[in-house]
């Protein structure tokens, strides 16, 4: 006789589906596109763990910026597995004798994501990092009203800041690429990781700006130059700034940090934004100082996020390079 009884419900994604939901979430931004993450499926946990082979020590000694990397993929993945029908139930700093183990991840069934989660999880391939000039962004206070209630769960705060603010980063990021101009390791690792094509991890040649581009936006971090030419040569830059901030310092508020980073790009990017995320900034103690000072509350800036609208017709940008997904991700079998 046949056996005409419904099959069982997986309580865990098949091979198959964890590894085309790790592709796609191996998409998230990182600190000098340094993927500085390790994955572990053992059959039933996902496990992350950071890699600290790609710790950068002159740009990011505590290894803040590393941890936000770590958890910007960490909401990519849970994001991707959500929109394949999971839901992922999270604990973040499993093993406080660990500190390179950041999370694991548990899985349940999820037939009905939310509409928010699923349009989110189509924007991880479209999103890129625009250092260009920018158009002001429209539908800002939908934006952000939508960024606070995905950052909120995440015990942070998103902030818009005035049109002064501007002003003031740009000489701090003056004065950071003043003091770094001398600084031999710095300048090593930065060039180490940006400006080549072809590799699998770094910032790409053709993500870079050049001098007359970067000029006319002036908040951002130095990378080397391209080769001069005016990309929107017409176009003063009109983007906005916000902020993420939390309420202390720790790497479990860097983690969420990083899972509300994602968030909040990702969203810009459904909404039709382009963005630009910036750790640096508040990695230099006079300009975190600054920041802090223009927040309608009392808080510790993670990370500043330039948003604006692209012009018209104009091509999207080819998507900075990922290391292969073996490099990555165990795949441990019971």
């Amino acid at each position: 006789m046949t056996d005409t009884s419904p099959s069982p419900v997986r309580s865990v994604p098949d091979h198959p589906t964890v590894l085309a939901a790790m592709r796609m979430a191996s998409r998230a931004p990182s600190l000098h596109n340094s993927q500085p993450w390790r994955w572990v499926f053992d059959g039933l946990r996902l496990h992350l763990y950071r890699d600290n082979d790609r710790l950068l020590t002159s740009a990011d000694p505590q290894g803040r910026q590393l941890v936000i990397s770590c958890g910007a993929m960490l909401h990519h993945v849970r994001t991707v597995f959500a929109a394949k029908g999971w839901h992922t139930d999270t604990t973040r700093m499993p093993d406080t004798g660990r500190t390179d183990y950041l999370a694991v991840i548990e899985f349940r069934p999820w037939p009905e994501p939310p509409i928010g989660v699923l349009a989110r999880a189509r924007a991880i391939d479209q999103r890129r990092t625009d250092r260009l000039p920018l158009l002001a962004p429209a539908g800002l206070p939908q934006l952000l009203h939508t960024g606070r209630m995905l950052v909120t769960p995440h015990d942070l705060e998103l902030d818009l800041l005035d049109d002064s603010a501007r002003a003031k980063l740009t000489v701090a990021s003056e004065h950071d690429t003043a003091v770094r101009r001398y600084d031999m390791e710095y300048q090593a690792e930065l060039h180490w990781w940006a400006g080549h094509s072809g590799d699998s991890e770094g910032v790409p040649r053709e993500s870079l700006v050049s001098d007359a581009e970067f000029a006319r936006v002036g908040v951002g971090r130095t990378f080397p130059s391209t080769p001069h030419s005016a990309r929107r040569g017409t176009l003063e830059d009109h983007a906005r700034l916000l902020v993420l901030s939390s309420p202390h310092e720790s790497v479990t508020a860097w983690l969420h940090t990083g899972e509300a980073l994602s968030a909040v790009l990702l969203e810009c990017t459904t909404a039709g934004l382009a963005n630009c995320p910036m750790t640096h900034i508040t990695e230099i103690s006079s300009a975190r100082k600054v920041i802090a000072n223009m927040l309608p509350h009392p808080g510790i800036p993670q990370v500043v996020i330039r948003i604006g609208t692209i012009p018209d017709d104009e091509p999207d940008f080819p998507p900075t390079p990922r290391r292969p997904l073996t490099d990555i991700l165990t795949m441990k079998h019971q």
